[in-house]
């Protein structure tokens, strides 16, 4: 009979903890080995892309302030006459994002 209170109180505490993740700052690195301008972010699945600031020049890194309930991003830029979107971004438990561009198709690495 005590084993129910302890069962359910284990239960809770092992599924609170992803209610408490959220984006929040973090470095950015442009391991695009290209310039990138107009950088912008929105919640994917959304629609409205919003200024992220100014992108680090190639190979640099730079602090991003930055706070949101939600963890999974889109990240846009131009580089080359030409608009990438890293789709998907996780944004939530991570300190640096690496963005990368592999056969012309862009990927995020976390850390």
């Amino acid at each position: 009979m005590k084993m129910l209170p302890l069962f359910a109180l284990a239960l809770c505490v092992s599924t609170s903890a992803p209610l408490f993740a959220q984006a929040t700052d973090f470095t950015l690195v442009n391991g695009t080995g290209n310039a990138l301008g107009d950088l912008s972010i929105r919640r994917t699945g959304t629609a409205a892309w919003q200024p992220l600031g100014s992108a680090p020049a190639p190979d640099a890194r730079q602090a991003v302030k930055f706070s949101n309930p939600d963890c999974a991003f889109d990240i846009q830029a131009q580089a080359g006459g030409q608009t990438l979107v890293w789709s998907g971004v996780n944004l939530c438990d991570v300190s640096v994002v690496t963005l990368r561009v592999a056969g012309g198709t862009p990927y995020a690495e976390y850390r």
